[in-house]
């Protein structure tokens, strides 16, 4: 039997139960008013499937006469609505009643219960810094690829296939750093296209960067160890070393990335520094080679880990690459993040980290401890979509058409607007930065931000990526994933607005 249908039953019947005590009364009044008490109380919610009559009088044991009137009453009110080939759905959207029952238990004493611990506070009190804006807006939502040209066929047969030949061995749980034919493909991508060479047991499969710097944190960081991190830098990156209860040491930037100068000053030991050497966030300068070897220096000196940030590493090298410093470190001392989420989707939830050899076992450990892995099904295709090579082909289709968008959006920008400009930067990444020609106040820039919102509109704030007072004040603006004739559109809507 449907398990919806033996959910409604075993309501039914304990509510028809109760009824029957009430005479007299027909058994279909009995049956309707046990019903109707049911979706009045939300026992059975809105739009849930009820049984037919036929079910419902055997399990009852009563006539399918009885059913047949009791759930004419119902529709005659409008509590069940039936149509042909569906059956009978509950219409009746009581969760008003179910919300306010469930606000009233949001004032109760918080002294009756146990304390949340001083690390759940740290990640409450910063979850404002994220930027993960929950909306279907593409326009123009940083962080975002050219999804549109996303090959969805290649995939889908991709996953077709897994599906096809899974055993039944292969449902079970599986590493959960990640599967090795998966590894053994990403060592090999990063070795052509990076020149970046390891062991296939030191990558981490992850579902993206947010979840690298949370292994990151747990498997390094103590309360109050000191971090060094770009100023500005992605909120989110900022979010997850605060929560950390780190001491936080922002660095400012130069012309070459960021200032060594500043990091020699520090007096403190360093544990961390977390870099995006190869595009910064947000500001989009490239490190000089001279400076990264600097930084691999600095690191050595201080015995301290560089994290390096590489999101946008396909883009931001398309034209002139420059070694990672992955692939200058001779010490094991770099962590190296990367991500498919923004090459591919986001809702592919996949990314990847490089860990000196020495932290292997405990990331795993913590990893095993909390987020498990991801799903087995993803990985496998993963490993088939870079195997086939359709991850470069992808990559390039991706970057000429960024490259297209990119051009007609700062052109119908820089055209029409009177009070912004396009920062003066080559192509480099999916996201351009738009800055006031006026001086703007913080709380100006908030302001435009939620007027674009409500024309459906989506971007970043760039002063919201600074730690202590912002020196620049504009907006983090993401092209790529929309269409020409879109961009036309939005850019009209956007430059009114402003």
């Amino acid at each position: 039997m449907n398990t919806n249908y033996k959910f409604a039953i075993n309501r039914i019947q304990k509510e028809y139960l109760n009824q029957e005590k009430i005479k007299p009364f027909n058994k279909y009044v009995v049956l309707y008013r046990s019903i109707k008490q049911c979706i009045l109380t939300n026992e059975l919610p809105h739009d849930w499937l009820l049984p037919s009559t036929r079910i419902l009088a055997q399990e009852l044991e009563i006539s399918r006469t009885t059913t047949n009137k009791a759930y004419e009453l119902l529709q005659l009110e409008k509590l069940i609505l039936s149509k042909a080939g569906s059956g009978n759905r509950v219409n009746h959207n009581s969760s008003r009643n179910s919300e306010i029952e469930i606000n009233k238990k949001k004032y109760i004493n918080k002294s009756l219960y146990p304390s949340i611990s001083q690390k759940g506070v740290s990640y409450l009190n910063n979850f404002s810094l994220l930027n993960r804006p929950h909306d279907s807006n593409l326009a123009f939502r940083p962080g975002l690829p050219p999804i549109d040209v996303f090959p969805v066929n290649q995939w889908k047969k991709l996953l077709d296939a897994y599906w096809r030949h899974i055993k039944s061995s292969g449902l079970s749980y599986s590493n959960s750093t990640g599967i090795e034919e998966l590894k053994k493909s990403i060592r090999n991508y990063l070795n052509v296209s990076r020149n970046i060479k390891c062991d296939y047991e030191q990558i981490i499969i992850v579902s993206g960067s947010l979840q690298s710097l949370y292994l990151i944190t747990n498997t390094l960081i103590d309360k109050d160890d000191s971090v060094v991190i770009e100023n500005p830098l992605f909120p989110n990156v900022h979010s997850v070393f605060k929560s950390s209860e780190a001491n936080l040491i922002p660095i400012d930037l130069d012309n070459e990335g960021i200032d060594i100068a500043q990091m020699n000053t520090i007096k403190k030991q360093v544990k961390v520094a977390h870099i995006t050497p190869s595009n910064h966030y947000p500001l989009g300068t490239k490190m000089s080679l001279k400076r990264r070897h600097e930084v691999l220096n600095w690191a050595a000196k201080n015995k301290s880990l560089i994290i390096e940030n590489d999101y946008e590493n396909e883009i931001a090298n398309a034209v002139e690459s420059i070694p990672t410093i992955f692939s200058l470190d001779a010490e094991d001392r770099t962590i190296y993040m990367g991500t498919f989420n923004r090459l591919l989707h986001p809702s592919i939830r996949l990314g990847y980290m490089i860990v000196p050899k020495y932290l292997v076992n405990t990331v795993a450990a913590i990893q095993e401890h909390s987020h498990r892995f991801v799903t087995p099904s993803i990985q496998v295709v993963m490993n088939q979509f870079i195997e086939k090579n359709y991850l470069f082909q992808h990559i390039n289709n991706s970057i000429d058409v960024a490259k297209k968008r990119h051009d007609l959006f700062i052109s119908l920008f820089n055209e029409k607007s009177k009070n912004m400009y396009i920062q003066n930067k080559s192509f480099s990444s999916f996201h351009v930065l738009a800055l006031f020609k006026n001086y703007v106040s913080v709380e100006d820039e908030k302001k435009i931000i939620e007027a674009l919102k409500k024309q459906n509109i989506t971007v970043f704030s760039l002063s919201k990526c600074y730690v202590g007072k912002p020196k620049l004040k504009g907006l983090i603006i993401g092209y790529s994933s929309v269409k020409p004739n879109i961009i036309k559109e939005k850019v009209n809507k956007m430059v009114k607005l402003l």
